[in-house]
């Protein structure tokens, strides 16, 4: 379900124990540096796109009344956290920031060995190790294709490994827990940016509604039970996500990874032409898995309210100027047909970040290096594919 951690990426955790990291271990080094390329966007400043065509920078300054308030808290490094998806693109990065960060109880399992499905098992897991902080990047997820050829698995699977996780780390009387969302539970024509306020106000873009029902039913599982119970469990809302340890499958995958698919392929095969879905117009925001994680890793030590925020770095393109970007990177020659027999999605989702930077948070990997980087993964790890 989930994408194998891959040793080129990181250090493999521990299976069926507590992995104590080390410090010194299992730290990767992808992420690109402050330099001279610097763009402004929410008013605050960030990595620039290096050189990659058609990306725009809608700034706004966030509104004063809007802003959330800073919950500083900091984790001690030996506290026992749980990663649910470890080996997922999102999982690996979260457990490799962690590490990277010094904590050294970090608590992981294969799907062997725990099954999320099962209720029975996931309560006996939270009772046995008692983990003190969780982060939940465990689902089933997948591009429009997958959505489209397999609805009732992707609701009900991730309703029930949600359903498992949040209100067993609850009966455990877990400190705090971070759920991840996804953008696409926002309607299909929402305002641009997006912000937070704009969930449940509009119709969801029908090609992964079923994925996009169960992600609001978690965001409002852990809203519930901070209102009942006084749980510290928060909701974030990451935009689209690439990077290292990323899912190259063409039948389940998202459309970046499946445009490195396909350009390297065809480079190998000296295909004259790629097809790719759709017209090629709509606009999509991306972020570097890594830099997700360190936000993910900020957020559980900065931010605790009610409401659900938004991650990303304010920059959008369309998915032309993607596959021509992915196609200069991989250093394929032939030429892009546009299938437009094939549905486009959404129009436009670029996330309002406001909340999130008005913290202090910034990404850190721009579009140029992150897609070598995730490039490079690609051709490092076969079995990926």
């Amino acid at each position: 379900m989930l994408s194998s951690l891959r040793a080129a990426a990181a250090v493999r955790p521990g299976h069926g124990r507590e992995f104590r990291a080390s410090p010194e271990t299992g730290n990767l080094k992808p992420h690109a540096r402050p330099g001279p390329n610097l763009t402004k966007c929410y008013g605050f400043q960030h990595h620039g796109p290096g050189k990659v065509a058609g990306l725009k920078h809608p700034c706004r300054l966030p509104d004063a009344g809007s802003l959330p308030s800073l919950s500083a808290m900091s984790i001690d490094r030996n506290a026992k956290i749980f990663v649910a998806g470890h080996r997922g693109m999102v999982g690996s990065a979260i457990y490799r920031e962690l590490q990277r960060l010094g904590f050294t109880r970090l608590v992981v399992r294969t799907r062997v060995e725990l099954e999320l499905l099962d209720s029975a098992a996931v309560t006996q897991f939270y009772a046995a190790e008692q983990p003190e902080f969780v982060f939940i990047a465990a689902a089933r997820v997948g591009g429009i294709l997958a959505n489209s050829q397999r609805p009732a698995e992707f609701i009900y699977e991730n309703l029930q490994i949600q359903n498992h996780l949040i209100f067993g780390a609850h009966t455990a009387k877990v400190r705090k827990l971070l759920f991840l969302g996804s953008s696409c539970i926002y309607p299909k024509l929402a305002q641009q940016p997006i912000p937070e306020s704009a969930l449940l106000t509009g119709p969801l873009e029908p090609t992964n509604e079923w994925y996009a029902v169960a992600k609001i039913a978690g965001i409002k599982l852990c809203l519930a039970l901070r209102r009942q119970y006084g749980d510290d469990f928060i909701s974030s809302m990451p935009a689209n996500l690439y990077g290292l340890n990323d899912n190259y499958d063409l039948q389940g995958s998202h459309v970046l990874p499946a445009l490195i698919r396909k350009f390297h392929e065809a480079k190998v095969a000296g295909a004259p032409a790629v097809t790719c879905w759709g017209s090629g117009s709509p606009f999509r925001e991306f972020l570097y898995a890594d830099d997700l994680a360190r936000a993910c890793v900020f957020l559980m030590e900065n931010y605790s309210a009610d409401e659900i925020i938004n991650i990303g770095c304010g920059e959008e393109l369309t998915i032309k100027a993607l596959a021509e970007t992915v196609q200069r990177i991989v250093g394929y020659s032939g030429q892009i047909v546009w299938d437009t027999t094939k549905p486009d999605g959404t129009p436009r989702k670029l996330l309002d970040v406001s909340r999130l930077f008005a913290l202090g948070w910034r990404p850190q990997v721009n579009m140029e290096s992150g897609l070598r980087l995730a490039y490079a993964d690609f051709l490092k790890n076969p079995g990926c594919r």
